[in-house]
């Protein structure tokens, strides 16, 4: 593989890791506020599918995308400062944590109802046939979205249509508190494609270049005009379901320390840096470059002055009504 990928990729991967560290530091102390969910041990999940993107590509997050718009290579200052709900924000502080969106790298947005950006992600995928501009959409969601009627409904029709989508499902062993075997009756959400006319595949969701190659097929048969691809990448997701939920029962404390120690993104591409040509103090620039990089975005989030009260009539689907006072 092209070793300047392979560096952007662990750059990537590494300002994922710490911009989640330090917003989840943020949130605790108080300087971030409402429901926080992080990706933090999905990172090659999110890189491996969003490098095989074109810049032009579009991408579809979900409740849990802190990652995924930084993965389609999106400015940190902007999103660090809509999670402080700041006027600088990419969403100029209205949508927080679970509604970032930066249409200048293709991140279309994502919503905090599980499922939700199956039909956007669809419909992005057949404006892209219908205009005939060649982009592919890159479609996230959950192993418990993929038990809801919006996964379903756009599989059928995105295969009907040939639409040029890649439905990839980050299968992080858990639906908020449930595990999903436990809720899904087929052995795996890769296997549902079979209903639905496409290939589908289960890969490593740990190892970035194993999740990069997949999605790369699944992108190429997308742009030639051949219908969308179902990918499962099995990862883990190491916080809970949300930062300072108090129950954290449903999962063993051991499979946590195993995934941490052992099955770390981060650590497994360190690990194959020898393998892959790759220089491992450049790496250890790259993340200091990087925790640098994160520290100027907390502060430009913190200068950002926060939306005057009018603005919450603005970018709304109609006028507002005259407020007397």
């Amino acid at each position: 593989m092209d070793q300047d990928l392979l560096y952007e990729a662990y750059r990537r991967m590494s300002r994922i890791r710490q911009f989640e560290e330090t917003t989840k530091g943020l949130l605790l102390n108080g300087e971030l506020y409402g429901a926080f969910h992080t990706s933090t041990g999905q990172e090659a999940s999110i890189v491996g599918s969003c490098l095989a993107l074109e810049e032009s590509d579009y991408m579809v997050g979900t409740h849990r995308s802190h990652g995924h718009p930084i993965g389609k290579n999106a400015n940190i200052r902007g999103l660090m400062a809509e999670l402080m709900g700041r006027k600088d924000g990419v969403n100029q502080g209205k949508g927080g944590s679970m509604h970032l969106s930066d249409f200048s790298v293709g991140s279309l947005g994502e919503t905090s109802i599980v499922g939700s950006g199956l039909p956007v992600a669809t419909g992005a995928g057949l404006g892209s046939k219908m205009q005939q501009n060649g982009k592919v959409t890159l479609c996230f969601f959950g192993d418990g979205a993929s038990n809801e009627g919006t996964f379903h409904e756009s599989l059928n029709i995105a295969s009907i249509w040939d639409l040029p989508v890649v439905y990839l499902c980050e299968n992080n062993g858990y639906g908020e508190l449930t595990e999903w075997r436990k809720v899904v009756a087929s052995d795996s959400i890769a296997g549902r494609a079979v209903a639905y006319n496409m290939p589908g595949e289960i890969v490593d969701g740990q190892d970035f270049v194993a999740v990069y190659e997949a999605v790369t097929r699944a992108v190429q048969r997308a742009r030639a005009g051949e219908g969308p691809s179902l990918v499962e990448t099995r990862t883990y997701r190491y916080e809970n379901h949300a930062v300072g939920l108090l129950n954290e029962s449903y999962r063993e404390a051991s499979e946590i320390a195993d995934w941490r120690e052992n099955k770390d993104p981060l650590n497994l591409f360190r690990a194959r840096a020898g393998e892959l040509g790759l220089d491992t103090s450049i790496l250890d620039t790259i993340d200091a470059e990087i925790a640098a990089e994160v520290e100027s975005a907390v502060e430009y989030g913190r200068q950002s002055p926060e939306p005057d009260p009018e603005e919450s009539f603005t970018h709304v689907f109609t006028e507002p009504v005259e407020i007397r006072r």
